[in-house]
């Protein structure tokens, strides 16, 4: 059964700079596992818990478009040519920029 997993920039380093590799597994957590046997140190990076059986609060991973955490989170059912996203979420800014000062050019 194959997977394509897209891979953020952030995490390419573990892929040797792919941009998508191949998996397989019939959840996302045993395509995880399945990840980890060719890409050393990627699944510590994107799950999180005692046991590794939750996804890491900053990350998101999208099942075919659908964010998995509104589906069975790391238990979510896989098909073969299945379309996996991970995505770290991004955050900051301080929701409100000064105005420039543009007395001196008027």
């Amino acid at each position: 059964m194959a997977i394509e997993v897209r891979i953020p920039t952030i995490l390419r380093t573990y892929t040797d700079g792919a941009k998508a590799v191949e998996g397989t597994g019939d959840t996302i957590a045993a395509l995880l596992t399945d990840l980890e046997t060719r890409h050393t140190g990627i699944r510590e990076r994107i799950v999180d818990g005692a046991n590794g059986d939750q996804l890491r609060r900053f990350v998101n991973v999208y099942l075919n478009d659908e964010d998995v955490r509104f589906l069975d989170g790391i238990s979510t059912k896989l098909a073969d040519g299945d379309s996996v996203t991970i995505l770290p979420a991004v955050a900051g800014g301080s929701g409100r920029m000064p105005m420039p000062d543009v007395s001196a050019t008027l």
